[in-house]
């Protein structure tokens, strides 16, 4: 169960709502969102292409491109060096498409996950020597490979890294570095870009500067389908440039897909020519994306965006299908095992933080496990396996828990890490893993404390059941989309309600379905509660609850239905508890 808390409700300014063409209330939710003028909130619900920020206008964009051009102009080879996860692949797509169509025959590199890791190497780097290569673009990575650069340097090659992570200590001796968690985050105009993200400015940039020369032009609407993708998938904040990247992007990818997008989509069970949300491309589209890195190798994914017609296109496609497959039973595996060793742990101890091992646990899928196993237990993860001789993994983290500065604070134990806030990966020796394990949940109690914290569910304000089957108003709540960090679908608690029925959904018997009656509008609605079928238990029918939940349309077999989405519930008593 997680804590309740009512956004507090704001005043309503006279005539907005009138002006902007929409209701009070969902006026009411925006301003309880903090888009607090008149103007922020036109923008906000506009999100138009025209307002995406012009590369010029961009910290060390302009100088970025402008070495790219010095190279590429004198007829240097270029390579493009990117990442194995959905954000590096679009990355690398972005660029590569972009200098094709300048004629410009660019060499790239993604890394294999299990044999190189995440980043540059030295191996790679002078591979891509011997082959020639004189120029290399990085995306979504370079900002920590230090080594890596230093040795392209040596070897006579121009570096210009493009990256979202944080840096270390130091930063790499490249030719110039585009990366807006470097200097003053302020002064760009989105400093929580993903990678495709940067990728796509810089190379827009690139683009305008070639077409003096070759006489072509990309046009960069083609790019917004990828933009879209790698931002969704790399679970970045939906505000400002990314938001309107992504519903650009979904548009895109609905009216005019590519051959690899529209081949993924039918794979998915997505019409191809249909529209598209974010949650299908997160937890359809995405994963499959992934599973190449994990399971084969990326440049599988990359073939499929890359694709020019359609056959071609779903070959890969099946291929990825297969990958999605063994890695969803690869997935289970590890999760039902680790799953348990947090449960031994947590009865010898009580543990603000998880750190997990098991020798045989596929590399490429520790960090979805982490990512489960903090949703079930709300603490600090950290998923561990075996790798050539040493011990890697993957950490996720929760609100309060800056996960990349706890890694940085017990660094002693570890070989190498990197990330973020709230996602990271590392490396140590077997012989520190217990010591990393203490030290690590000394960081998680020191900064969480000796209780662990609830999940807190910001809920948008009290919605009956009326209110949420109004047709107009659920029309208005798809004026906020794309949802996602930072823009968080809306959640609203319901008034009290009664279990009429209650039954399962699925083989599986992990979801249920509701049937619940207003005790304040008497409206009776069906709603549904995926993998909370534990929660949900044969007794909970006749008894009086309160919903946190979210409405919307559900256009399933071409049929207009209410979907009512349950994120957690309890027994009315009067209050919240």
């Amino acid at each position: 169960m997680s804590r309740w808390q009512i956004r507090e409700p704001l005043p309503l300014p006279e005539n907005w709502a009138a002006q902007l063409s929409i209701s009070p209330l969902f006026l009411q939710i925006l301003l309880g969102r903090h888009i607090g003028n008149f103007e922020e909130i036109n923008s906000y619900l506009a999100a138009r292409k025209k307002d995406l920020v012009p590369p010029r206008n961009w910290p060390l964009i302009p100088e970025a491109a402008n070495i790219l051009f010095e190279g590429l102009s004198k007829g240097k080879k270029i390579a493009v060096w990117g990442d194995y996860d959905v954000d590096g692949i679009t990355a690398t797509a972005v660029a590569l498409d972009i200098l094709e169509e300048h004629g410009i025959e660019a060499g790239y590199h993604l890394p294999d996950r299990k044999n190189e890791g995440y980043g540059l190497n030295i191996a790679g780097i002078e591979e891509l020597a011997r082959e020639g290569y004189e120029v290399l673009l990085t995306v979504d990575c370079g900002i920590a490979d230090c080594s890596a650069i230093s040795r392209a340097n040596e070897l006579g090659m121009t570096v210009v890294v493009s990256d979202h992570h944080l840096p270390g200590k130091a930063l790499p001796p490249a030719k110039a570095i585009c990366d807006p968690k470097i200097g003053n985050m302020d002064t760009w105009p989105c400093p929580h870009l993903s990678g495709v993200g940067v990728s796509f400015y810089l190379m827009a940039a690139v683009n305008q500067l070639l077409s003096g020369i070759t006489g072509k032009k990309y046009k960069m609407d083609r790019a917004l389908d990828l933009a879209a993708l790698g931002t969704l998938a790399d679970v970045v904040p939906l505000e400002g440039q990314n938001r309107i990247l992504t519903r650009a992007g979904l548009t895109q990818m609905a009216s005019n897909p590519r051959p690899g997008i529209a081949a993924l989509k039918t794979i998915c069970d997505i019409n191809a020519a249909a529209a598209i949300s974010e949650t299908e491309v997160i937890f359809r589209l995405a994963p499959r994306i992934n599973a190449a890195g994990r399971m084969s190798h990326a440049n599988l994914a990359l073939q499929l965006l890359r694709a020019k017609d359609h056959f071609e296109a779903a070959n890969f496609a099946a291929q990825l299908e297969e990958c999605n497959k063994a890695r969803k039973l690869e997935e289970d595996r590890i999760y039902h095992a680790a799953r348990q060793q947090a449960l031994n742990l947590l009865e010898k101890k009580d543990y603000s933080s998880l750190v997990l091992y098991g020798s045989d646990w596929h590399a490429g899928i520790v960090g979805i496990v982490a990512s489960r196993i903090v949703d079930e237990f709300y603490r600090p993860a950290i998923v561990l396996c075996d790798d050539d001789g040493l011990i890697k993994g993957s950490g996720r983290s929760i609100e309060g828990f800056d996960l990349y500065n706890a890694l940085d604070n017990v660094s002693h134990c570890l070989t190498g890490f990197g990330g973020h806030r709230l996602a990271a990966g590392l490396r140590l020796d077997a012989k520190y893993l217990e010591e990393f394990r203490e030290e690590f949940d000394k960081e998680a109690f020191n900064s969480l404390g000796e209780k662990p914290p609830q999940p807190l569910l910001l809920l948008d304000c009290e919605l009956d059941f009326s209110q949420a089957s109004n047709h107009e108003f659920l029309q208005e709540m798809e004026l906020m989309q794309p949802f996602g960090p930072g823009n968080e679908e809306p959640l609203f608690v319901s008034p009290p309600l009664k279990v009429v029925s209650r039954s399962f959904i699925g083989r599986t018997r992990d979801h249920v379905r509701l049937q619940l009656k207003d005790l304040k509008s008497g409206y009776t609605l069906y709603a549904k509660a995926w993998r909370m079928a534990s929660s949900f238990p044969a007794e909970i029918v006749d008894k009086t609850i309160k919903l946190a939940y979210t409405p919307r349309f559900d256009f399933y077999n071409g049929n207009v239905n209410i979907d009512i989405s349950i994120k957690d519930w309890k027994i009315w008593r009067g209050g919240y508890e």
